[in-house]
């Protein structure tokens, strides 16, 4: 969160919102900041984060998990750029294909884009903002530009970009017309939440577990079966 507050320079903290069941009151929150739009971080359990992007208060609304988390203070790379100045935004072409796509582009321009009216930004252009799409998943990378250097990701016209971070997987859940709720318009049906994933996990455990004890009776079975009886003439002497 606060990597993204530094981000972007046109954002407003808010305070924590417990609340989970009734997300429609961040609408009079984002009201009273004279906000249009609204980012909201959902952690469900400790291995689970969402990310909300709404356009406030009529939507329309998508949900990301959020996959890969990569913070400034864990990256440490060697870029930087200055504190306030406007990003450039560069989507790949593949999302301007689909009309959820399109839907999801003009929220994610809305919320790390910076608008003109924004007096904390500095008006300079140092540093891109690519959101890729790999997996079905949107790829968040900040890139600094700098002059041609060695080592670059990228370098055009003299031109070079150095990856400064941070840097963060969305994985698209479900788009839905109002803001934070409303009739679902899309749905990413090759989702599995973490909960899910562990469940199928414990689930193959516990079949793993099940075929090695009806291997073991198996096994029994097969030597009970296996032995022979003894002849009378060995018996001659039991007694």
């Amino acid at each position: 969160m606060n990597d993204l507050h530094l981000i972007l320079p046109h954002s407003k903290r808010e305070s924590k919102f417990d609340d989970k069941s009734s997300l429609f009151q961040l609408n009079e929150l984002a009201e009273l900041n004279s906000c249009t739009h609204t980012l909201f971080l959902e952690t469900r359990k400790p291995d689970d984060l969402y990310l909300w992007l709404a356009k406030c208060p009529s939507g329309p609304s998508v949900r990301f998990h959020v996959e890969n988390i990569h913070t400034l203070d864990e990256l440490a790379f060697a870029g930087n750029c200055m504190i306030g100045s406007r990003p450039l935004l560069s989507f790949d072409s593949s999302l301007s294909q689909s009309e959820h796509g399109k839907v999801m582009q003009d929220l994610l321009t809305a919320v790390f884009g910076t608008p003109l009216s924004c007096r904390k930004a500095r008006p300079y252009y140092d540093h891109v903002f690519q959101f890729g799409v790999a997996d079905g998943r949107i790829w968040f990378r900040n890139y600094q530009i700098v002059d041609n250097i060695e080592g670059a990701q990228l370098q055009v016209n003299g031109m070079s970009l150095v990856e400064i971070g941070p840097r963060f997987v969305l994985n698209p859940v479900k788009l839905f017309a109002g803001s934070f709720g409303g009739a679902t318009i899309w749905s990413n049906e090759n989702f599995k939440s973490s909960a899910s994933i562990r469940a199928d996990s414990k689930r193959s455990m516990a079949g793993l577990h099940m075929k090695r004890v009806v291997s073991h009776e198996n096994t029994n079975t097969r030597k009970q079966q296996s032995q022979i009886d003894r002849s009378d003439l060995e018996k001659v002497f039991d007694n």
